[in-house]
């Protein structure tokens, strides 16, 4: 049976690898051929090689009550309310994810997110309606636009842990705090297409409030501290090697300063640095071991809350100052050259943590 009834299979498929990715559910819909198509690895790699593959970058992000005067009013400054947001950086257009079942208060707080394949992993985060830390796991679908869940995150709620992914099968997480406040050592390996987690040996450091990012086939947490330092961040960093399952030795100086790391971002899969932005609003690259300063935000955005680079370039989201609504740049990592975002009021709310999905 023809994909597209008349055409051959490689022109039918040449019409499906151009859908945008809003329409999938659509298109699996209408037949088993075409579902089986459009979930097969060789469609993602045709995909990409003819250019059609659309960058997500999903946030965590307060809800912004549009009825109050004053653009980027938080709706419930004390305890905004988080949702998931979709920013098409290439385009600039925003949408709003549907929510998780069950959670219609919001996101839980602090929650993290990774993107493997066509599915976002949201996981653990203080539950709005009673603000205890869950070890919890949702995933998002982007084929199906449907929600499961996914078993929970072992050894207890942890809350303020890293988390990275490798895009394609595991989502990784390590330290964090346990509901007694004590700075963790431990790491795990979530399986998304499995549904199982598999423990990483212990970090040789405790890592409260660190940042992961996953770069070169290793899994690197950066900074945080243990429990008898509270808040005093370290420069230093370890990373996990998938290939040989164990930890490289403690990286002392892998920061130049001693600060928080929730900038700290890996350039992607054909990028071998690692940016991070400073709090003088550089843009800070890693490479050969060395950090160099290779751009300004500008300074009409003194406070950054999140940044992604992808293929020379970064979305940069911040604010002017704390309360403030946030805004939005793309700057490119060569010239320097800053684009400014236009941004509807309700996307201009707070932003938590972030990651980027290639569909």
């Amino acid at each position: 049976m023809d994909l597209i009834s008349g055409l051959p299979d490689d022109m039918a498929l040449d019409c499906l690898i151009r859908v945008s990715y809003q329409q999938f559910p659509a298109v699996a819909s209408v037949c088993k051929a075409w579902k089986t198509e459009i979930q097969s690895s060789e469609f993602r790699r045709r995909r990409k090689i003819a250019g059609h593959v659309q960058k997500l970058v999903v946030m965590v992000q307060a809800r912004v009550d549009s009825e109050k005067p004053g653009a980027g009013a938080i709706k419930g400054t004390l305890n905004p309310v988080y949702r998931l947001t979709v920013c098409e950086p290439e385009t600039g257009l925003w949408s709003e994810m549907p929510s998780i079942p069950g959670l219609q208060g919001g996101l839980p707080m602090f929650c993290q997110i990774a993107g493997v394949g066509f599915d976002l992993v949201v996981m653990g985060g203080w539950r709005p309606d009673s603000w205890k830390a869950s070890n919890s796991v949702f995933i998002y679908n982007f084929m199906s636009a449907k929600w499961r869940r996914g078993a929970d995150m072992p050894g207890g709620p942890r809350t303020f842990f890293g988390c990275a992914s490798d895009s394609r099968r595991f989502v990784y997480v390590a330290g964090g705090h346990s509901e007694e406040k004590n700075a963790l050592r431990s790491a795990f390996a979530y399986d998304v297409a499995r549904d199982k987690w598999v423990p990483l040996p212990p970090m040789a450091r405790e890592r409260d409030e660190c940042k992961a990012v996953f770069h070169n086939g290793k899994f690197r947490v950066v900074g945080g501290y243990c429990t008898e330092m509270q808040g005093r961040f370290e420069r230093t960093a370890e990373a996990f090697d998938v290939a040989t399952w164990r930890w490289d030795p403690v990286d002392e100086e892998f920061l130049d300063s001693a600060t928080c790391p929730r900038t700290c971002v890996d350039g992607g899969d054909d990028d071998e640095k690692v940016y991070m932005c400073a709090p003088a609003g550089e843009v800070m690259a890693l490479e050969g071991g060395t950090w160099r300063s290779i751009a300004k935000v500008g300074d009409e955005m003194r406070s950054v809350a999140y940044v992604r680079p992808w293929e020379g370039k970064m979305l940069v989201i911040g604010s002017s100052a704390y309360s403030e609504p946030h805004m939005g740049i793309v700057l490119d990592l060569k010239t320097g050259h800053r684009r400014k975002l236009e941004i509807a009021q309700n996307y201009t709310g707070h932003v938590q943590s972030g990651c980027l999905l290639e569909i």
